[in-house]
């Protein structure tokens, strides 16, 4: 079974040396997603729900490169830069994955790649 590796495109690629998301076999791995847009600019102005919106979008554009959906995620990891923000991005997770019930890990952490985000979000998947 070979491993299918996908970028997005995304300026820390190359340099940090990832892949946004890999398929192997029914497994799927997403990369941390952050809330950026397109052009690489922070969705939400410091709302930590509209981040995280924009984050499990980013989520479910990069499942589907693999031909995946966040139907199939499995467990999703929430990094968030202030956890009293929890209840905000909780909420906003939930309105995707509220029905779906992947396993999911929420924790504080210093600081993000760019100081200005707010959350990060992996996602693993199981296509079987």
């Amino acid at each position: 079974m070979g491993i299918d590796r996908y970028g997005s495109g995304g300026s820390f690629e190359p340099i940090i040396g990832y892949s946004r998301v890999i398929r192997a076999g029914d497994f799927v791995e997403v990369s941390g997603c952050t809330g950026v847009d397109a052009d690489g600019a922070i969705v939400g102005g410091g709302d930590p729900a509209e981040e995280t919106r924009q984050a499990i979008r980013n989520i479910a554009a990069a499942l589907a490169q693999v031909g995946a959906t966040v139907e199939q995620v499995t467990r999703t990891r929430i990094f968030l830069k202030d956890v009293t923000m929890w209840e905000a991005v909780g909420r906003a997770h939930g309105e995707v994955f509220g029905e779906i019930r992947p396993v999911t890990t929420l924790v504080e952490v210093s600081s993000l790649i760019d100081p200005a985000m707010l959350v990060e979000i992996e996602a693993s998947a199981y296509l079987g």
